[in-house]
């Protein structure tokens, strides 16, 4: 039996099959590791195979914890996938390159344009990932150092390095990154209002889809989350929109483009946290103002107005700071530009 080399998903087989543990796979636990190669293959079948011994590293048994390292054998029982994942062989996500913000050899940085999920699942068969992937063949590894709303545009990492994804990744987690999004919202936002600092409740609703919303400090579901505004400019919007034409006079006749760094990742963080003072961000169509949406579409605005602009992050190999920067994209910067800067208010003395 030929072993194979370097981690790749092994084919449907009746016999046993032998992956030699490449870089882009060391330090792996086992179980993560087997996950990813048997694709199609359910997890539970997975555990039970590594519980049952059938599972070997190096002609050993090895638990589910364990850490797989360069140039571990490691011996596979016959497995089948499930039909769904070989209808899914059969059609691969169509390969796709993203504009790239920058690149080493140990990740890439995309700038993600809205209306592409970042993987696929939920109803989406492929995103970003699957996409980069195809388009990469040579690329032995390509993971997802986080993650962007479907709806958002703007920077998204990608590790080609286990050893970068955990280093990233770990800054994430200790906040150690500086994240900074745009978003125009309805209303007049208060300058002196800063910080957003409200624990948001993740649930599902009736028909399964994930919804957010922002609970007691006290209530024991609610996961601390604390975003930072600042006002970067205020915006009158079109006409039909200040004569009333969407969800009321005020918030329409006014918006305030904002720079929103976050402080934790909470899913949604930045579209409950701002609607829920009453400022929702532009074309949501989760947390939004439907009725302002409606007559946004007719003013050109067919998206959320949410945009990952600025990303800091310490360089995983070398350590130095990486500031990255991605512009508006051309439908969001239109829309500005039509957009009117209202006068600054006439002092009394000067009456």
């Amino acid at each position: 039996m030929k072993p194979i080399i370097g981690g790749g998903s092994p084919p449907a087989s009746a016999e046993v099959q032998f992956l030699t543990v490449g870089e882009e796979s060391a330090g792996q636990r086992l179980d993560n590791f087997l996950i990813r190669v048997l694709k199609g293959v359910p997890k539970t079948h997975v555990y039970r195979i590594i519980r049952s011994g059938e599972v070997r590293v190096n002609k050993g048994r090895a638990s589910a914890d364990a850490r797989v390292a360069l140039g571990d054998v490691v011996r596979l029982p016959p497995v089948r996938r499930s039909e769904a994942a070989a209808a899914k062989a059969e059609k691969p996500a169509p390969p796709r390159e993203f504009p790239l913000l920058f690149e080493d050899e140990h990740l890439l940085a995309i700038d993600k344009p809205a209306g592409v999920a970042v993987h696929g699942g939920s109803g989406v068969s492929f995103g970003v990932i699957e996409q980069l992937r195809q388009a990469r063949p040579a690329s032995k590894f390509l993971e997802l150092v986080h993650r962007l709303d479907r709806e958002t545009s703007g920077i998204l990492l990608v590790a080609k390095k286990r050893s970068a994804l955990t280093r990233l990744q770990d800054q994430f987690r200790e906040r150690e990154t500086g994240k900074t999004y745009l978003a125009l919202v309805a209303g007049a936002w208060p300058a002196n209002r800063k910080v957003i600092d409200q624990p948001l409740h993740k649930y599902l609703q009736g028909d399964g889809e994930r919804r957010v919303r922002v609970v007691a400090k006290d209530d024991p579901d609610g996961m601390r989350s604390i975003t930072l505004v600042k006002v970067a400019q205020r915006f009158s919007l079109p006409p039909p929109l200040a004569e009333g034409g969407g969800g009321g006079a005020p918030a329409a006749r006014e918006a305030t483009l904002l720079e929103v760094t976050i402080k934790t990742g909470r899913t949604h963080q930045i579209r409950v946290h701002l609607a829920s003072a009453g400022h929702p961000i532009l074309g949501d169509d989760k947390y939004g103002d439907f009725d302002l949406n409606k007559a946004l579409v007719r003013q050109g605005l067919r998206r959320m107005f949410l945009h990952a602009w600025r990303l800091q992050f310490d360089h995983p190999a070398t350590g130095e700071r990486v500031s990255l920067q991605a512009p508006l994209p051309a439908e969001l910067q239109k829309f500005t530009d039509h957009a009117r800067i209202p006068p600054p208010p006439v002092r009394p003395d000067r009456l």
